[in-house]
C-alpha cells in the first residue's frame, strides 16, 4: 500500500495533462492510430550542399578542428576514421551493431541488452560533423565539401527514413535537422537549397509532428528541440516554396512559446535541473533566435525573450569564469549542441557568450577568446557592452544558491521540485576556488548501465549531502523516476553581512527524517553547519574532494594547501576517507577521494574548509 501511495502522488506531481499526453502517444502508436506509423518517403538523391558562392566572404577566424580525422564523442572518447563515413548504426566505441538496421523506428524497444547505450549510435547522428566541414567549406576547402557530400549521402543510403535506431527519438531527428539549419547558414544556403536538401528537412519534420505531443509530455528539453526544429525546419520550407512549411512553423512556434513560459521559471531556472541540460536548451533557443533573425521572420513575444534572458543569467551566475566549467549538478548525457569551437566539453563559455549577444545585447566575457567564434561564423555582431560579473543568484523557482566571494564560488541546491526530478541530491554543496573544483558532485556516468551505478550517481552517496539510514533522499520508481518528491520546509535569503555571504534551507523526507544546511563563505573559507534529525540508526555526511594527497589526523584533512575540519554536537563513530567514484564526462567514472562523517545522534555537524587568501 505505501508503494501505491507513493506512486499515486508522483503520477499527480508529474500532472494529469503530461501523463495523458504520453500515455495517449503510446496508444495511439501501438494501436496504429498515430500517423507516425504509416509515413513512407523515398531516400534523398542528389548532392545536398554546393560550393559557396563567389561573394561570399571567409569567416575572419579558425574553423573547428574536429572530425578531420577523428572525433571526440561526449567530449571525452576519442575515436578515428579514414576517409571513408562511420558506421551509422554501430557502436563506435565497441564496433557492435545494430542488429536489426531495417526494423521500423517505432518497433524498436527503448532499451536493448543487444544494443547497450543506443546513444552511441545517436551521437554520430546528430551531425557535429556537418557543422565541422559546413566551417571549413566557407573557407573555401574543396575536399570538405566533398568529404560533406559524401558523408551525408552515406547517412541517407544506411538510414532510409523512419527505419532503423536513428529514427526512434523526435529529439535526435530535431537535432539533425537544426545543424543541418545553421550548416546551411554558415555556407549561404538557406533561401537556395538544394533539392536534395530540402528533402531531407521535409522528411525529418514528418517523423517529428506526429510525435510532438509526446514531447511536450516530458516537460524537458524534447519539447524544446522539437518546437525549434518544426518552427526552423518549416519557416525554411515555406521560404523554399513548400506550403506546408508555414503550418509547421506556426506549430513551431507555438510550442517555443508554450515551453518558455512553462519549463523555465521567471528566475531562469530551468525544468530539468541539470547545468548540462541547462545548456542544450539555452543553445536550442539561441538557435531559433539566430534563424529567426538571418530569415527576418516576426520576433517571438516579450515573454518569450524575457525567459531567454533570464535561463542566460541563470547560466552566468552558475559558471566558473575562469575555467568556463561549473557544478556537475543534475543529469548529464554528454549532450552539446552548435559545436562551432575548439573549446572543451566541459566549457559553457561559448553557449553563455553567444546567448548574452542575442538576449542582453551584452558581451558575458570581456577578454576575446574562442567563446566569441560562434558569433562571427553565425553571423551575430559582437556587443561593445558587458555584462556586470556574475554575482550571488537565488533561483528559488529551480532551488539553486550561488555563493561568491573574491575567487570563490558555493552552489548549494536545494528541492523545489515543480517536474521530476533527476538526482536524489537535496542540499548538495558545490565549491569552487579560481577554477578549481574543490567539493564535487559525481555526475551522471551512464543511462544505462548496472543499477547499482545507476543509484551509486543519481543517489544521495553522489552528492555532498547527508544519508540518512543507507537510503536515498527518495525512493527510485525507476530508470528516470524518483517518488515523494522532497519539499523544501525552510529556505532563507542570501544574507551579506560582516561574517560573509550566508544562506539555509532545510526539507523533511516521507520518512521523518529532516535536514537543515546553514553556509557561510568569505574570502577565505566555507563553513557549514548541518542540522539533522528524525533518523533510526544513523547518518553520513560525506564531502566529495578534488583528487589529491589528503591526509587525514582525527578531525582535520588537508592537502598541504587547504585545511577540512568537522566537529559536531554529538559524538562523531567514524570520520574516515574512502574511495568514491565521479564521472566529468559521459560514460567516464574516475576515482575520487571522499570524506565521510557518521553519527548516531541527532544534532549539528560543523564543517570548515579554508584556504589561502
Amino acid at each position: 500500500m505505501s508503494l501505491l501511495l507513493t506512486r499515486l502522488r508522483t503520477a499527480w506531481a508529474l500532472g494529469v495533462p503530461s501523463i495523458a499526453r504520453v500515455l495517449a502517444y503510446r496508444a495511439s502508436v501501438r494501436t496504429g492510430l498515430n500517423p507516425v506509423r504509416r509515413l513512407r518517403a523515398a531516400v534523398p538523391v542528389g548532392l545536398l550542399f554546393r560550393a559557396v558562392e563567389p561573394g561570399l566572404p571567409p569567416v575572419d577566424v579558425p574553423p573547428a578542428s574536429a572530425w578531420s580525422g577523428g572525433a571526440s564523442l561526449f567530449g571525452r572518447w576519442e575515436i578515428a576514421f579514414g576517409d571513408r563515413p562511420p558506421d551509422w548504426l554501430a557502436n563506435p566505441l565497441t564496433g557492435q551493431r545494430f542488429p536489426e538496421p531495417e526494423r521500423a523506428w517505432w518497433q524498436i524497444p527503448d532499451f536493448d541488452p543487444r544494443v547497450g547505450d543506443v546513444k552511441l549510435i545517436w551521437e554520430l547522428s546528430r551531425m557535429d560533423w556537418v557543422l565541422a566541414l559546413a566551417q571549413r567549406v566557407r573557407q573555401g576547402d574543396a575536399m570538405a565539401l566533398a568529404r560533406l557530400n559524401a558523408w551525408l549521402a552515406d547517412w541517407c543510403r544506411y538510414n532510409p527514413p523512419y527505419r532503423g535506431p536513428n529514427w526512434k527519438c523526435g529529439q535526435e531527428a530535431s537535432i539533425r535537422l537544426m545543424h543541418l539549419a545553421m550548416a546551411a547558414l554558415i555556407m549561404g544556403q538557406t533561401r537556395k537549397a538544394e533539392p536534395a536538401l530540402r528533402d531531407l528537412i521535409y522528411l525529418h519534420l514528418q517523423r517529428v509532428a506526429p510525435t510532438l505531443s509526446y514531447a511536450m509530455g516530458q516537460d524537458n528539453n524534447h519539447g524544446t528541440s522539437e518546437a525549434a526544429a518544426m518552427f526552423m525546419g518549416g519557416s525554411w520550407l515555406q521560404a523554399l516554396g513548400v506550403p506546408q512549411g508555414a503550418r509547421w512553423a506556426r506549430q513551431g512556434r507555438r510550442w517555443l512559446e508554450n515551453r518558455a513560459m512553462r519549463l523555465i521559471a521567471r528566475d531562469g531556472s530551468f525544468s530539468q535541473y541539470s547545468l548540462n541540460y541547462h545548456r542544450v536548451m539555452l543553445d536550442t533557443f539561441s538557435m531559433v533566435e539566430v534563424w529567426r533573425r538571418h530569415m527576418a521572420l516576426p520576433a517571438f513575444s516579450a515573454q518569450w525573450s524575457a525567459r531567454a534572458l533570464a535561463a542566460m543569467r541563470w547560466l552566468h551566475a552558475m559558471v566558473d569564469p575562469y575555467s568556463g566549467d561549473g557544478p556537475n549538478v543534475g543529469a548529464n548525457d554528454g549532450a552539446r549542441l552548435l559545436q562551432l569551437t575548439e573549446t572543451p566539453y566541459r566549457d559553457f563559455r561559448p553557449s553563455l557568450q553567444l546567448a548574452a549577444a542575442l538576449f542582453a545585447q551584452r558581451r558575458a566575457l570581456e577578454a576575446p577568446g574562442a567563446w566569441d567564434h560562434p558569433l562571427s561564423w553565425l553571423g551575430v555582431p559582437l556587443p561593445s557592452d558587458v555584462l556586470a560579473p556574475a554575482a550571488g543568484l537565488r533561483a528559488d523557482g529551480g532551488g539553486f544558491a550561488v555563493l561568491r566571494r573574491g575567487q570563490a564560488m558555493a552552489m548549494l541546491r536545494y528541492p523545489r521540485f515543480r517536474f521530476r526530478p533527476s538526482q536524489a541530491d537535496a542540499l548538495h554543496l558545490d565549491l569552487w576556488l579560481d577554477g578549481d573544483n574543490l567539493l564535487r558532485d559525481a555526475g551522471t556516468y551512464s543511462y544505462n548501465t548496472q543499477a547499482t551505478w545507476m543509484d551509486y550517481f543519481g543517489g544521495t552517496a553522489g552528492h555532498n549531502t547527508v544519508q540518512f539510514d543507507g537510503r536515498d533522499q527518495m525512493p527510485r520508481l525507476g530508470r528516470f523516476l524518483w517518488g515523494d518528491w522532497l519539499r523544501t520546509s525552510d529556505v532563507g535569503d542570501l544574507v551579506d553581512d560582516e561574517t560573509g555571504l550566508c544562506f539555509a534551507a532545510a526539507y523533511r523526507d516521507s520518512q521523518g527524517a529532516s535536514h537543515r544546511r546553514y553556509v557561510r563563505l568569505t574570502g577565505s573559507s566555507l563553513c557549514v553547519e548541518d542540522e539533522v534529525a528524525g533518523f533510526e540508526r544513523r547518518a553520513v555526511l560525506r564531502w566529495r574532494l578534488a583528487p589529491g594527497a589528503w591526509v587525514l589526523e582525527g578531525g582535520r584533512l588537508t592537502n598541504g594547501a587547504h585545511i577540512l575540519t568537522v566537529h559536531g554536537s554529538m559524538p562523531i563513530l567514524r570520520c574516515e576517507i574512502t574511495e568514491g567514484w565521479e564521472s566529468r564526462h559521459y560514460l567516464e567514472k574516475t576515482p575520487t577521494p571522499v570524506l565521510e562523517i557518521e553519527i548516531q545522534q541527532a544534532g549539528t555537524l560543523m564543517t570548515d574548509y579554508r584556504w589561502a587568501a
